[in-house]
This record gives structure tokens, C-alpha cells and sequence, in this order.
């Protein structure tokens, strides 16, 4: 296994860390982003953790190739905001269409070249799902006819397992949303693209611990780990 660290979108004000762990033999592509919004912050610590992981060989990629970007909006981590504009809207809609920010443009470029067969955005969000359908806390989010469905079941199931509150499991949810890296990962890139959305009102710890849990889930599901 071998362990680079590089710079993403340098030289720019939107300069951010990246890390490729690459296997010892030939398999997928898997990236996870991270800190799309700034003041996720448990969502970048997790990314963050499975880099250092990675890097002090705590943890082993055996097949394929892991991309982990772990805090992308730089600038809106510092100010601890979701940042303006959002960024999650900022990703092409189209094979013909740009990115519609410098640092999103970044990030879909390191992609097209890696063509990923997995893409992990990881986030945080209000409420849990399982007490309202309308909120996004404890949810896997795909594309509608995604071929990551029945996965994030599996994913779901083995994590709803080990989570002794009910109200604190997670969800499935299916929709599009056009400008996001999860949308345009699955319409442009045809990638198993998921977002990850932990719950706010959880302890730190505890989504830190769930959304390292998911990805690991997720790289034994690709034969990866």
C-alpha cells in the first residue's frame, strides 16, 4: 500500500490537502469529500481520521484506489459557516457544463481524472430521520435508479444493528439535487454516489465514529478492505 499526501486547487486561496492510498493490486476508485460545507466539522474530523489511519498504516486499502479529500471549502471551515455560495450547488449539471466555483471545478477535475467508481460525500445535518421523514440526520442519500441502492441497505442494516436507539438509526433517502458532488458524480461520472449525513445533536464522538463506520462499510462492500 502506498500513501501520498498532495495539494488540491494550489496555488489558490482555495488550496486544500488530499491523500491517494493506493492498493496492492489493481481494483476501484473510491473518493470521499469532505467539509463541502465548513461548519460540518465531525464529518471532516471522520475524513481526516481515515487519511491519518491510512497514512500511519493503521488501516489497510488491499485492492484499487481511495481518494479522500478532507476538508474541501477551506475558507468556510475557517470561519466554522456552511459557506456562501454553497458550494453544494456550484458542481456541473451537464457533460457539456463547468463547475460553477473555482474550488468545486477543482475537486470535479481531480475526479474526471481518477473516474471513480464510489463517491462518499460526507455531511451533517439537523433532526433524525427517524423521527421526521423531512429532515436529513442519520441518512444515506442516492440518485433515484441508482445501482448504490441496494448497498446502502446492507450498509444501513449493519449499522442500524450496533445503534442501540432507535431513534438514532439511519435512513434511506432517493432524490437528485442538481449542482451537488452527488449528483453530478452520478449523472456525469456514472459513480455509486452517497451522500452521508450524520445528525448534529449526536455527541461529536458518536458521528465521528458513524461516519468512519459507514465508509468502512461501504470499502468492504467494494472489495476494497
Amino acid at each position: 500500500m502506498l500513501v501520498t499526501r498532495h495539494v488540491l486547487a494550489a496555488p489558490s486561496p482555495y488550496a486544500t490537502p488530499y491523500y491517494i492510498v493506493r492498493g496492492t493490486n489493481p481494483g476501484p476508485v473510491m473518493m470521499i469529500t469532505s467539509g463541502v460545507h465548513g461548519n460540518e466539522t465531525a464529518s471532516m474530523a471522520a475524513a481526516q481520521k481515515l487519511a491519518d489511519d491510512y497514512m500511519a498504516g493503521r488501516r489497510v486499502i488491499h485492492r484499487g484506489t481511495l481518494i479522500i479529500v478532507p476538508r474541501v471549502n477551506q475558507q468556510a471551515y475557517a470561519k466554522k459557516i456552511r459557506g456562501k455560495p454553497d458550494l453544494n450547488r456550484t458542481f456541473p449539471r451537464r457533460k457539456s457544463g463547468k463547475s460553477k466555483h473555482p474550488l468545486a471545478a477543482a475537486v470535479f477535475k481531480l475526479a474526471r481524472e481518477h473516474q471513480p467508481d464510489w463517491w462518499l460525500d460526507l455531511h451533517e445535518a439537523n433532526g433524525l430521520s427517524q423521527l421526521s421523514p423531512r429532515v436529513l440526520g442519520q441518512t444515506l442519500i442516492t440518485n433515484p435508479g441508482s445501482s448504490s441502492v441496494p448497498i446502502c441497505r446492507r450498509v444501513i442494516e449493519r449499522m442500524n444493528r450496533s445503534i442501540p436507539v432507535g431513534k438514532h438509526h439511519f435512513n434511506l433517502k432517493r432524490h437528485e439535487l442538481p449542482g451537488s458532488a452527488r449528483t453530478a458524480a452520478s449523472r456525469l461520472l456514472h459513480a455509486k454516489s452517497v451522500t452521508v449525513e450524520t445528525c448534529w445533536s449526536l455527541k461529536r464522538a458518536v458521528r465521528i465514529k458513524y461516519q468512519t463506520e459507514i465508509v468502512h462499510s461501504f470499502l468492504r462492500e467494494a472489495g476494497m478492505s
